[in-house]
């Protein structure tokens, strides 16, 4: 596998040109090839014990959009304008407890690992759960897993930046109503999985109108 060769200023040129696209150009359209570049950044972004604890529905159906936007107050802009609507879905407690089938299953199906590492994995992991991190509620689990989606969502708004995609992460959405919409509307088992983010894609309609601000590198870095 070659090694990457990105030149350092253009990831930051990347960098500086994202911004929180509040309204997209509803009359352009990410092709399939685009979009599923940006979604295959989430599904090879890294994860707490690699357990990928996510699932991705990208809405592009017009009346689930128009469902989303009385319980997503964030949202109806660019529900109506961008190309690609992506609700970012957190395992709950079922599927991430140490002791649950779908760990059992990473391990054994998709990591492939033999029986003896899969003993000592599993001890770690349990380990992880119950003493370093006292994950000792469902609610504890949930954001566990959802702190990882974030990590997918980082990665997929960077890919998109880098290619001269426009994106906007959304956090205005009220969860028990979004999450009674995904049980009744789109089939989602929600006793399995949470809402934990949301996020357009698209192109910008014009420039923003600030320029991009942040405090001073020197205040949010410590060296030791």
């Amino acid at each position: 596998m070659n090694t990457p060769n990105i030149a350092q200023e253009d990831i930051l040129n990347a960098f500086n040109y994202r911004h929180a696209t509040k309204e997209f150009d509803a009359s352009k359209t990410l092709t399939d090839e685009q979009i599923n570049f940006i979604l295959k950044t989430a599904n090879l972004s890294p994860s707490s014990f690699g357990f990928e604890p996510w699932h991705f529905i990208v809405v592009q159906d017009k009346e689930l959009r128009e469902l989303l936007k009385p319980v997503a107050w964030g949202a109806p802009v660019k529900l109506d304008t961008a190309s690609h609507f992506i609700l970012g879905l957190a395992m709950k407690a079922p599927m991430v407890k140490h002791d649950a089938p779908y760990i059992e299953h990473m391990m054994k199906e998709v990591k492939q690992m033999p029986e003896d590492v899969v003993e000592v994995y599993s001890k770690f992991y349990r380990e992880f759960q119950e003493r370093d991190f006292n994950l000792d509620s469902d609610k504890k689990l949930f954001d566990w897993s959802s702190k990882q989606t974030y990590i997918a969502l980082g990665n997929m708004m960077t890919a998109a930046a880098l290619t001269g995609i426009d994106s906007c992460p959304i956090e205005g959405f009220h969860i028990e109503d979004t999450e009674a919409l995904l049980r009744d509307k789109f089939g989602i088992d929600t006793d399995k999985y949470g809402i934990s983010f949301m996020a357009a894609f698209g192109y910008r309609k014009a420039d923003p109108e600030f320029p991009k601000s942040r405090r001073e590198f020197n205040d949010i870095v410590t060296w030791k």
